[in-house]
């Protein structure tokens, strides 16, 4: 288990109910990164997940050293991954570095880390899922149990599915439930790879707006439902917290998402008022404390 998650779980079985204005919920996709920090400062990236009643976030930092500084304002919340990530250009360049390999096993051996992510496997940018970067990864998260975040957005499922029967030894975390990707896809390569599971960021009325999982209602799509109801503990919640999306990491733009986190968040509670209560429970913070408190 993370040192982390303990702190997290104490945190629940401590506070009473009365202390959450809403249920908790695990945000498993949060970023906080240079071009964001001009407009959102640590303390108020964690005062803003506390006030939307996050008990467990997962944080992405760009360079990777920023996770670290929510980490330390709030430890018993924050889960600090790995991000190969320096600068602006590297979301498209990072599995050509053959440093990154080396870099990682050296955060990832010293424990402060508890994952590596959020990976973009993009078509056009990116090499064989047997490449020397991508195995040297997929070694050390093995060695150490550690999860992998990936951002595959291709037209098909194929890549995925084929890096995590490669992989087989790897928790892999599938970043958006595929992007651009159906249920019908989804579902293939979950039911094919019991080392993948899937978080649900972006896909709201803003980002992947091609590919809803809900109507005008907020109502889960039929089909997006079956295929959570199929692999009820496999799928968790992000905010991934970008804004604009269509202007990534511009140098002369600050990154908004911070301020957006709310409607962001709010999106998946008003659809998962609209599941069994059961289920929605699942979703909303156990499947998120298992997966990130696997030993």
């Amino acid at each position: 288990m993370t040192r982390i998650l303990p702190l997290i779980l104490a945190t629940l079985a401590l506070a009473p109910p009365s202390a959450w204005c809403k249920p908790p919920l695990a945000d498993v996709h949060v970023h906080f990164k240079w071009s964001q920090e001009d407009v959102t400062t640590p303390q108020q990236a964690v005062d803003i997940l506390i006030d939307n009643d996050i008990a467990l976030a997962v944080v992405i930092g760009t360079p990777a050293e920023y996770a670290l500084r929510l980490e330390r304002l709030a430890p018993d919340r924050v889960v600090p991954i790995w991000s190969p990530y320096r600068t602006s250009g590297d979301w498209s360049s990072w599995a050509y570095d053959k440093g990154v390999v080396e870099r990682a096993r050296q955060a990832i051996e010293s424990g402060v880390y508890q994952g590596i992510g959020e990976l973009h496997l993009i078509g056009g940018f990116t090499p064989n899922w047997g490449s020397a970067v991508i195995a040297g990864l997929a070694e050390i998260a093995a060695e150490f149990d550690v999860p992998m975040m990936l951002h595959t957005e291709m037209s098909r499922s194929d890549y995925m599915l084929g890096l995590c029967e490669a992989y087989p030894d790897v928790r892999f975390l599938w970043a958006h439930a595929g992007a651009i990707l159906p249920p019908q896809q989804v579902a293939d390569v979950m039911t094919r790879c019991p080392n993948l599971w899937a978080e649900l960021s972006a896909r709201d009325p803003w980002r992947f707006v091609n590919n809803p999982i809900v109507d005008r209602n907020n109502v889960l799509l039929p089909e997006w439902r079956k295929l959570i109801e199929t692999f009820p503990t496999r799928f968790m919640l992000g905010s991934d917290p970008v804004w604009p999306v269509d202007n990534l990491d511009s140098w002369d733009q600050a990154d908004t998402g911070w301020q957006e986190y709310g409607r962001f968040v709010g999106f998946h509670r008003q659809w998962l008022e609209r599941v069994p209560a059961h289920l929605a429970k699942k979703l909303s913070l156990d499947n998120a404390v298992a997966f990130w408190g696997s030993e």
